[in-house]
C-alpha cells in the first residue's frame, strides 16, 4: 500500500470561478482536489484527464458540502465511490466524510460547468 493518493489538483483560478457559482456553506473551505486512487505510491501512473465537468452538489446539512464531478464522462470512481471535490466543512468534520454524504444523501444536479484539473500525486 502506497503512502498517498493520485488525483487532480484544482487550480486556484478554477477554484475562484467555482466559488462564484457554488458558495461555501461551512467555515472551512477545502476545494482543492479530486481523488482518483487511495493507497498509491509516488511512482503510480498519474491520471491522464485534464478536465472535469461539475455536475452536482451534496450537503448533509450538518457540516459536509461536496461538489460532484464527472471525469471522462463518468462520476464513478474506480473504487466504487463518486468523483468529487470536498467543498467546505464545519468544525469537527473531515474531508473523507464526503464519500459517505454522497452515498447516503445523494446529490442534486447543477448546471454543468467544465473545469481544468492538474493530474498529480499527493503524499500524506
Amino acid at each position: 500500500m502506497g503512502a498517498g493518493y493520485t488525483g487532480w489538483e484544482l487550480p486556484a483560478e478554477e477554484r475562484g470561478r467555482l466559488l462564484a457559482l457554488i458558495p461555501q456553506r461551512y467555515e472551512r473551505l477545502v476545494a482543492d482536489h479530486v481523488t482518483q486512487k487511495f493507497g498509491a505510491g509516488q511512482h503510480e501512473p498519474l491520471p491522464t484527464a485534464t478536465e472535469a465537468e461539475v455536475i452536482g452538489c451534496a450537503d448533509d446539512g450538518e457540516g459536509v458540502q461536496a461538489v460532484v464531478v464527472a471525469i471522462d464522462g463518468t462520476s464513478d470512481r474506480p473504487d466504487g465511490s463518486t468523483y468529487h471535490i470536498t467543498w467546505s466543512l464545519a468544525a469537527g468534520r473531515r474531508a473523507v466524510e464526503s464519500n459517505d454524504v454522497i452515498r447516503d444523501y445523494g446529490w442534486r444536479p447543477v448546471e454543468p460547468v467544465t473545469i481544468r484539473l492538474v493530474p498529480r500525486f499527493f503524499g500524506r
